[in-house]
């Protein structure tokens, strides 16, 4: 298998512990043909450049996500119409071939619907790991394969171990950049074909690694948005896409009382408390939303106290043939709720005729349509897989 030449960079100074680390994510011979998925940003740039300079035979591919000219007018978002430009400009100055796939309708339908559809449910989704689960770690892997790679490689914050019964996902070395929440529902088969290079390395040696290489995004910041919601108005996009979902409706108390108005479900999340327009003496957050009856409900924080949780879209990366017989051996795990909470103890099982799980303690603002990440009690860094809460149980 032919290999491309070298980055045409200022890399000569770039650590030989880089590329070594580079080359131990990857694990295959050099020469290997490796897809690299580049988005534009410094991570997925240096991503692509080591792995070049590793002496791999790789091939950049961006996908474009949503409306070009919208994009363009858009900073800080991944997979913008700059964003695009950078993701070429990176691949010709590393010396890599480069390809730019339309994926509009795709990530329309799956990421974008979805995204507005579950808020009318009154639920608070995550476009992001749809977006990984579908159009990136399925759709794009398809891609990777056609072109003959042997992997497929991205600037994620994960490690990629492998362990005595085949890869396993760890969270990353870095715990301020670690992105394994986002990555919960990465199968088996994916992560096999996977590679993450720059989950054992520190933000700050990605960036230096960045101005070593002479990649022109070494100062770029970072994205911080949903690429799709114009300056994280996120109510813009739904009203657009489902305009019944501004259909007013009532506030109403847990006690059942009637407290006020609200202009649609899909303004509210729960545990929110700012924004209500009620006032009752004690502070009130939302604890429920009901979308069929268009109630927002309203109560004390100690409502928001969740005790057992059920979930759908199940996903199961740890030992033993699935997350059934983990339930069914009710196996202690830790459970992640939200991607800026600590994982904490909980025991697997069936919650509501569902898989689910109990918690050793209340767990605060426990919201369908987010992911509960499970990890490994006995190794905590070890992503089990995990799924989206579709109920909860009040603590009484």
């Amino acid at each position: 298998m032919a290999v491309m030449n070298a980055p045409v960079l200022a890399s000569d100074r770039l650590s030989d512990g880089l590329i070594e680390a580079a080359r131990d994510a990857v694990r295959l011979p050099v020469g290997t043909r490796i897809v690299a998925a580049m988005s534009g940003g410094v991570d997925s740039t240096v991503t692509a450049a080591l792995l070049a300079r590793a002496g791999y035979d790789v091939v950049g591919v961006t996908l474009q996500l949503y409306d070009h000219g919208a994009a363009i007018q858009k900073k800080g978002a991944c997979c913008a119409g700059q964003d695009i430009h950078d993701a070429r400009t990176a691949a010709d100055a590393i010396g890599i071939p480069h390809y730019v796939l339309d994926y509009e309708s795709r990530f329309k339908q799956q990421v974008i619907e979805d995204f507005a559809d579950s808020y009318l449910r009154g639920e608070t989704p995550i476009p992001c790991i749809r977006c990984n689960q579908t159009v990136k770690f399925r759709d794009l892997l398809d891609v990777a394969r056609d072109l003959g790679a042997e992997a497929m490689a991205t600037g994620h914050y994960v490690r990629r171990e492998v362990g005595p019964n085949g890869p396993e996902l760890h969270r990353a070395v870095d715990p301020a950049r670690d992105q394994s929440y986002f990555l919960f529902a990465t199968t088996a088969e994916q992560l096999a074909y996977l590679r993450f290079p720059l989950g054992g390395l520190p933000k700050p040696a990605v960036r230096a690694a960045a101005t070593e290489l002479g990649l022109a995004v070494a100062d770029k910041p970072d994205s911080q948005d949903i690429c799709f919601v114009p300056e994280g108005r996120y109510t813009t996009v739904i009203d657009r896409l489902r305009p019944h979902g501004a259909e007013p409706g009532d506030i109403v108390h847990l006690d059942g009382r009637v407290l006020g108005r609200h202009d649609g479900v899909t303004r509210y999340t729960i545990g929110q408390r700012r924004g209500l327009n009620v006032a009752v003496g004690d502070p009130l957050f939302v604890v429920r939303i009901d979308a069929d009856a268009r109630q927002v409900v309203v109560g004390p924080r100690e409502a928001l106290l969740t005790r057992a949780l059920s979930l759908k879209e199940t996903n199961w990366i740890g030992d033993g043939p699935s997350i059934e017989d983990a339930m069914t051996r009710q196996r202690a795990v830790l459970a992640r709720v939200r991607s800026t909470r600590e994982p904490v103890l909980a025991r697997l099982g069936v919650v509501d005729g569902q898989p689910g799980l109990v918690f050793g303690a209340p767990e605060e603002g426990v919201a369908p349509g987010q992911a509960c990440v499970l990890y490994d009690p006995d190794e905590p860094s070890r992503v089990l897989g995990g799924g989206f809460i579709v109920g909860t149980v009040r603590n009484h």
